[in-house]
């Protein structure tokens, strides 16, 4: 396929994946329980950390998060206290001394940086999400705490594709007409939105000629982004539901 091609192909894909029926079955599912806009951000960004693995087994921990937080996440996070009981909690490697420092910083986000969306704006550059993101882990592990919980939080300047990062940040910031994605990050432009990648949106991009490096890392996002971003420089990562679902739903 030209490139002309290739975009009708994936627009077309797009549409087709980006849709509130398929909501059901994603981990978007549970931010969308509510109206405030802390409220989706804290419960996305904690949702989107254990969202890895079986999609289930996500949404039913999810479930046990958002029962955790007395279904009140900004106020909960808000009112955390360093001497509060660790909530027992497992997902995967993600347990409750993880959890319980999760609770504290995002406090501290909230309390000393401005939340979670005035650290993206603030160091955001002229392209890229990715300094942000960086910024982020730093700012998050300012306070005392194990060094195993640092790996929850993904660091691009180490090649790290930070897929979930990157999803959350497609939740937060893309303006979705098919109402799946919320962006409600108004600051922040759809633009600058790198792609969740991951074992399927990299198999079908290398199928596609997307993609050439093998690796699913930091390289291969920049790699991926430039690509999309020529099919559609204002909206890209629309392009994620294309690739996402000719893996994930179709014999491609």
């Amino acid at each position: 396929m030209n490139l002309k091609e290739l975009k009708t192909f994936l627009d077309s894909k797009a549409e087709i994946y980006n849709q509130p029926k398929f909501i059901g079955t994603d981990p978007i599912q549970m931010p969308r329980k509510f109206a405030l806009k802390e409220d989706i951000e804290i419960s996305g960004f904690l949702i989107a950390t254990i969202a890895w693995g079986n999609r289930k087994s996500i949404i039913n921990n999810g479930e046990k998060l958002l029962s955790i937080m007395g279904n009140s996440p900004f106020d909960f996070v808000m009112n955390y206290k360093l001497k509060s009981p660790k909530y027992e909690f497992v997902h995967r490697t993600f347990n409750s001394t993880d959890l319980h420092y999760f609770f504290q910083a995002l406090q501290h986000i909230y309390q000393n940086h401005g939340g979670l969306e005035a650290v993206f704006e603030r160091h955001q550059d002229e392209q890229f999400l990715m300094p942000a993101i960086y910024k982020l882990k730093q700012l998050f592990f300012e306070l005392p705490h194990e060094t195993r919980t640092e790996k929850h939080i993904s660091n691009p300047l180490k090649n790290s594709a930070c897929k979930r990062i990157n999803m959350f940040l497609r939740w937060m910031v893309r303006k979705d007409h098919n109402g799946v994605d919320f962006g409600i990050w108004e600051k922040l432009s759809p633009a600058k939105l790198s792609c969740p990648l991951d074992v399927h949106s990299g198999k079908i991009a290398r199928e596609l000629k997307l993609l050439n490096r093998k690796q699913n890392d930091a390289k291969a996002v920049l790699e991926l982004d430039k690509k999309l971003r020529k099919l559609d420089p204002i909206d890209p990562v629309k392009y994620d539901f294309a690739l996402f679902g000719l893996n994930a739903f179709e014999d491609f």
